[in-house]
């Protein structure tokens, strides 16, 4: 092209540069370089080639450059140019830069568009702004296409409110769209979280009569839902029955819900029947029976896994040793654990949240304390998840300076916004020291409405250390709140008998009144059935 002079040429210089982008960004992003004054087809071309590549970030530099362009010279924006630079903040999660690019859509007009709303509506929903979303939607009425309610559709489903994914399908059928198969895996994939049981039978006929059983992902998504509705035989016959080919996640899906249901060697069979079907299981299909048998206390299936692993020589990933490591240290072998995780050439936060853990449930909580500080050391930033292991495992550990350390830095050093799990262990670790004043003024702080169980914490620590008049004071915040329960009285009254003295005034009628209400309760309740527990020694 140089030689003849074509790339001189918009034409061929344009499609050269679209053919580029499907096999080389780099040698693309090169030729577009060296284009003098490159069109508008040329920049959308390389606007798509980003938003789908690596780093969609360029997008974003080669919009800003495109916008400059259009001040100084006769350029305009289009409707493409938006929906790629959209798709471009979408993939970054960056709603900020999507809100400007909002507002330009809005001045330029282009918001007429239904694509491009449509690729508005996608950026809300996978930024989780889902308020904003369904605006957005409602804006649109009677120009609604499928796709629109499908991306709000998987909106909801996102942010976990799964009533509005199943009514915003029933609207949708009764307006006349035609279903696609992705309206189906939203649908389903909420019914399987809300356990509506009839609804999911009536979307298994209706998916049936529409011709999608040839479908292997509704298939999938079908044999997932029965799974989480505890109706595995149901799963296991959608699973019989099909005349499509079968995959690893299809498999899968049916072993996690053997094992998800208590039905652990019926899962193992399953393992054991796709080594039949020459399929190879992945690490996600172990892992799902090794958090089955962490929940169940099955050493002896958990140990069968490992052997397999070790047996197939599968490569011991993130997924797969993290698993194992919880496995065995929720079994009570911590050895075994450390032996895992020490096998581990890749660790991630999950990895290093669940070591701590593990330490903390095995009573080894400055253990636990230390590993957290080789896990800052090699440069892994902790989450919410792994600091609400550390402030466990202090609280069990009695660990308090640690523990409000930890607390600290997590506000202080990594701008971690506490939940109310993380002042309960606070709470916890305090209450258990006997720091009650202290413990009084953190639940006092709490950013969030009064919580009635952090108060209960702080009744039971009065309880024990027979604090009354602290006790008393907390019953009241419990009257205030509306909070009030036979337990509560029951606290308060064994925090006089632990301190020996009687409530104020030491009046009979108040006393006898607590004893009454007492005893009323106590024959008023129900009485419990004994539990039991199981676990495999290995």
């Amino acid at each position: 092209m140089v030689k003849t002079g074509l790339d001189h040429i918009p034409f061929p210089l344009s499609k050269l540069l679209a053919h580029l982008c499907t096999q080389d960004i780099h040698y693309a992003a090169s030729v577009f370089k060296q284009i003098k004054t490159p069109n508008l087809f040329m920049f959308n071309t390389m606007l798509r080639c980003y938003s789908g590549a690596d780093d969609p970030q360029k997008g974003l530099v080669l919009f800003n450059r495109m916008r400059a362009q259009n001040h100084v010279e006769d350029f305009s924006l289009d409707q493409f140019t938006f929906i790629s630079v959209l798709k471009s903040c979408s993939r970054l999660l960056d709603v900020w830069t999507g809100l400007g690019v909002h507002t330009i859509v809005l001045k330029s007009g282009f918001d007429l568009f239904l694509n491009v709303k449509n690729a508005l509506l996608h950026l809300y929903c996978v930024c989780g702004r889902i308020r904003d979303a369904r605006h957005l939607f409602d804006e649109l009425g009677e120009r609604t296409d499928l796709v629109s309610w499908n991306t709000l559709m998987g909106g909801y489903l996102f942010v976990s409110q799964y009533d509005f994914v199943i009514e915003l399908f029933k609207k949708l059928h009764r307006e006349g769209f035609v279903i696609s198969v992705t309206t189906i895996l939203n649908v389903l994939s909420a019914l399987g979280e809300t356990r509506n049981t009839s609804f999911g039978e009536c979307l298994h006929v209706f998916s049936f009569k529409i011709g999608f059983f040839s479908n292997l992902n509704v298939v999938t998504a079908l044999v997932s839902m029965y799974g989480k509705q505890d109706h595995i035989h149901s799963a296991r016959k959608i699973f019989d029955e099909i005349n499509v080919k079968k995959d690893i996640i299809l498999w899968n899906c049916l072993i996690d819900g053997y094992a998800k249901t208590g039905l652990l060697e019926e899962a193992m069979e399953l393992l054991t029947s796709m080594k039949h079907h020459s399929i190879k299981p992945n690490s996600s299909t172990l892992a799902g029976l090794l958090s089955a048998c962490s929940a169940t206390g099955a050493l002896s299936i958990g140990q069968y896994v490992h052997d397999y692993i070790n047996e197939h020589r599968l490569p011991l990933d993130v997924v797969l040793g993290t698993a194992l490591v919880d496995m065995y240290a929720k079994n009570g072998f911590l050895d075994k654990a450390i032996e895992v995780f020490n096998a581990m050439k890749c660790k991630d936060v999950t990895t290093w949240t669940t070591m701590i853990s593990g330490y903390g449930l095995n009573g080894q909580a400055n253990r636990a304390i230390s590993i957290f500080g080789k896990m800052e050391d090699e440069g892994f930033v902790p989450n919410e998840v792994t600091f609400l292991a550390v402030l466990n495992s202090c609280s069990h550990g009695g660990l308090v300076d640690e523990g409000i350390g930890s607390f600290k830095r997590m506000v202080g050093v990594y701008k971690l916004k506490p939940k109310i799990e993380h002042y309960g262990c606070l709470i916890d670790l305090l209450g258990r020291a006997g720091l009650l004043e202290e413990v009084h003024a953190v639940i006092e702080g709490l950013p969030i409405e009064r919580d009635a169980t952090a108060w209960r914490a702080l009744l039971g620590a009065c309880r024990v250390y027979g604090n009354v008049d602290l006790a008393e004071r907390v019953k009241r915040e419990l009257e205030e709140i509306d909070e009030e329960h036979p337990a509560d009285l029951l606290a308060l009254t064994s925090t006089y008998v632990v301190a020996g003295t009687l409530p104020r005034g030491g009046c009979s009628l108040e006393r006898d009144n607590h004893l009454v209400k007492e005893m009323d309760f106590e024959k008023s309740a129900p009485k419990k059935e004994a539990g039991s527990s199981r676990i495999e020694l290995g």
